[in-house]
């Protein structure tokens, strides 16, 4: 089987899974969210041969889905002016010189949580699904690089592959480690609240670190 297919086949296990406390993405609006990747993100973040992959924690909430159909959703797997696509598409642009199309990008938990945007999901579903969902695509892709956006992401990958989770945001982001053929940073969340707590100058030093690292082949 190529990429697509053993893509596809995790997209497949992800529509027909039930978790219980969460929904599924073709539960809203006559199924019009559906799609055939793991996290409708990958409709604008689909190149299954990058270099980079991109993991964000979760796509959205009941309480947005439930509301009014977001066509940019539907057509791009994301909504454009969030702050958390636009900065992501500049760092990206900076440090790396691609756009969000020429890298893969995806969510760490596939199903929809209960609550708005902001509401938490527990530890242990991340973990679960870093071990269904996460890890299993990264192997597929086979990136040099995977960025997990926010310390609960980064931990869930990190405990997934049998490490010790980190206390800090700062501990986190020096603590990179190797996962197959891939090296896993961790970055603040690319929202309004990762940027601010972290900081614009840090997160530019940062991701500069992380370019250096990428282009050094450590």
């Amino acid at each position: 089987m190529d990429k697509q297919d053993l893509l596809l086949a995790l997209a497949r296990k992800r529509k027909t899974a039930i978790w219980p406390g969460y929904s599924r993405i073709g539960d809203y609006h006559d199924g019009v969210y559906e799609c055939d990747f793991v996290s409708p993100y990958t409709k604008s973040a689909g190149n299954v041969d990058a270099e980079i992959f991109v993991l964000l924690q979760d796509w959205s909430s009941d309480e947005s889905l439930s509301g009014s159909l977001d066509s940019d959703c539907v057509r791009y797997g994301l909504t454009r002016t969030f702050p958390t696509n636009k900065r992501l598409v500049e760092l990206l642009r900076h440090h790396f010189g691609v756009e969000l199309g020429d890298v893969y990008g995806t969510n760490l938990f596939p199903f929809v949580k209960r609550g708005g945007i902001s509401s938490s999901i527990p530890m242990g579903d991340l973990i679960r699904a870093a071990q269904e969902f996460a890890l299993p695509q990264i192997q597929i892709v086979r990136p040099k690089l995977v960025i997990c956006l926010g310390l609960n992401t980064f931990n869930a990958v990190r405990i997934a592959c049998e490490h010790t989770p980190a206390r800090r945001m700062d501990e986190a982001i020096a603590s990179p480690f190797t996962f197959g053929e891939s090296r896993v940073w961790c970055q603040a969340h690319t929202g309004g609240r990762g940027q601010s707590n972290r900081g614009r100058e840090r997160v530019a030093d940062d991701w500069r670190k992380m370019s250096i690292d990428f282009s050094s082949g450590a």
